[in-house]
Parts: C-alpha cells; structure tokens; sequence
C-alpha cells in the first residue's frame, strides 16, 4: 500500500489550521489555560491526524459503490467509532502517563470522559471532511479546466495544420501555371513564397504575432497573387491601426484574402477586383474583404469551403465576442469578420 505525499501534506495543512483555530479559541475563551489546551490539542491531533487519513482516505473509498464491500461496512464503521471515542480517550490517558497532556478535567467514569470528548471529536471530522471535499472539488475543476484547453489548443493545431498545407497547395498550383507557361515571373513567384513559408516555419509558432506582422504577410500573399493576372486586375488594401504591435493570432486574416483570390478573382472574366480593409480601434478589430465573382446568389446560406469553416472554429475557440458573416451578392462577394481583441479566451 503506497502513501499519496500530496494527501498527507494536505493533512498536514488541515491540522495545522485546525490547531490555529482552536488556539484563537482557547486564549479568547480561557487566556489563563490557553497554552496548555494548546499543548493538549496537538497531542490529539496527532492521533486524529492518522485516525482522519485512513478513514477519508482508505476506509470511505474502500466501501463506495461496491455492493459486495458494503457487507463490510457496518465492521468497519463501527471500529473507527470505537478509535474515534475510546481510542481518543485511551490516547488522552496515554499522553497523561507521559506528561505531554495535561488533565484539565477529571472524570469519574471512563463513559463520562468519552462523551465529553467526543463533541470536539466529531467537530474535527466534520471539518476534515468539509475541508478535504472543498480542496478535492477545486482540484478536479482545476483539472477539468486544464484538459479543456489543452483540447483546445490541440484543436487549434488541427486547423492550423489543415490551413496551412492548404494555403500552400493553392499558392502552388498558382506557381505551377506560371512555370507551365514558362513564364518569367515564376522565379519570382517562387521566392516570394519561400518568404511566406519562412514566416509560416518560424513566426506562426506562438499564440500571437504583432499586427503588423501579420499585415506584412497578407501584402506578400497580394503581391504573390498579382503575379498570375495582367493588369486588368485591382487590388485595393487598405488598413487603419491604431497600435501596429497589437497582438492578433497568427494566419487569422489570411483565409478570407486567399478566398477571395481563389473562388472570387480566378473565376472572374470580366474586370476582376479585390477590395480589403482592416481597421482597428480601441481593440475592436474590423476586417472587409469584397472581392468579384462570376457567381449569382443562391437561395440559403453560402457553402463555405475548408479556409472558411477553419477560420469560424478558430475564432469560436480563440473569442467570445466576434462576427463572422459572408455574403454572394450579384457578381459580388462580401466577407466581413469583425472581433473584440479583449475577449481573448
């Protein structure tokens, strides 16, 4: 049978606050025997102190939702009323004979002290067992606590590890038609993607990135872009920051801005556009993306695809205040993604 350390030291602190407040009690209720009630409760403790730990411990945990064991707990109960009351007063007495207790009270018969001893006995249990059940259920919600979000931050790494490769794989197939094409651009192209997979490898790692970092990254990602289409194209990007070393989580923004290249630009014949603008102010950030379709609106709500339902469960982690909301307008397609900064979970 193995001793949990942590129980005992919990014991431990249980008694010495025990003892703290019967010695308050003591010098407030009788100042002239205080210190020797006091050298007297310690030596009791030290037999409850035991008395307690196997009964909360190993005793109660013993007969609990076993029937076959509850045979046994009638037996078991019984002696542990017998060391509560004749096993106190037989401790009592022992410490009498080796002078560490001192006999305030004299009693006639053995059943007169039991009794009298007993109401403090019953007390200790009663805070032991309150004490213990408070410090255990705090224990198993800080626990539960603790296993919720490190589900949740492996859920965060889930999506991140989906967002990326699929980020990569778009901005891949982009390069590969300007290679297929022989096109001079491509060398270009694919040095402007080592610099987004650098930031990805070595800036994307922690919880947040500055603003800043993160408006650097979606200008890259533009220009990245800009490299497959003529001059047909407009890209408007656009930003108003009151602190730019804010802190945002990292890739945040990027799915709606590569949304609106791959399922809005890319299918759009006729003078294709991408509008963007991010404002924040007083840690409310606001995120506008419009960009052309060649896509009539549809009866229900719009079919989002893996960047976008990635992004609306990362923010369901991450917040609990923001808004997310995209809309097919005739030949036009509106994201906007607004976020209050301080209601970071």
């Amino acid at each position: 049978m193995t001793i949990n350390k942590e129980r005992v030291k919990l014991y431990l602190r249980l008694a010495g606050i025990s003892l703290f407040f019967s010695t308050l009690i003591d010098f407030a209720s009788e100042p002239e025997t205080a210190l020797k009630s006091t050298v007297n409760h310690i030596w009791l403790l030290l037999y409850l102190l035991v008395l307690h730990f196997i009964f909360f411990e190993y005793t109660l945990p013993f007969i609990k939702f076993r029937w076959k064991r509850l045979l046994a707990a009638p037996f078991l109960i019984f002696a542990h009323l017998i060391l509560y009351t004749f096993g106190t007063f037989a401790w009592r007495y022992i410490g009498i004979q080796l002078h560490v207790y001192f006999p305030l009270a004299e009693y006639e018969a053995i059943v007169d002290g039991v009794s009298d001893n007993f109401g403090n006995t019953v007390g200790s249990i009663v805070f032991f067992g309150i004490a213990r059940h408070i410090h255990d259920y705090r224990k198993l919600h800080q626990t539960a606590q603790q296993l919720r979000i490190e589900k949740q931050e492996a859920e965060l790494n889930y999506l991140k590890s989906q967002t990326n490769p699929h980020f990569l794989f778009n901005t891949l197939n982009n390069i590969y038609s300007l290679a297929r094409d022989k096109s001079d651009l491509a060398p270009e192209s694919i040095l402007k993607l080592s610099k987004i997979l650098r930031y990805m490898l070595y800036e994307t790692s922690g919880a947040f990135v500055a603003i800043e970092q993160e408006l650097k990254i979606i200008s890259d990602y533009i220009a990245l872009e800009k490299l497959r289409y003529d001059d047909s194209l407009h890209v408007n990007f656009n930003y108003d920051v009151e602190d730019m070393k804010q802190a945002l989580p990292p890739l945040l923004l990027i799915p709606l801005v590569e949304n609106a290249f791959k399922h809005g630009v890319s299918e759009t014949r006729n003078q294709p556009f991408v509008d963007i603008h991010l404002a924040v102010k007083n840690r409310q950030l606001a995120f506008f993306v419009k960009n052309s379709t060649e896509t009539t609106p549809e009866e229900g709500p719009v079919k989002e695809n893996i960047g976008l339902s990635n992004l609306r469960r990362q923010l369901e982690l991450l917040y609990t205040d923001y808004h997310l909301s995209v809309q097919q307008a005739e030949n036009v397609f509106h994201a906007t993604l607004k976020i209050n900064l301080a209601s970071h979970v």
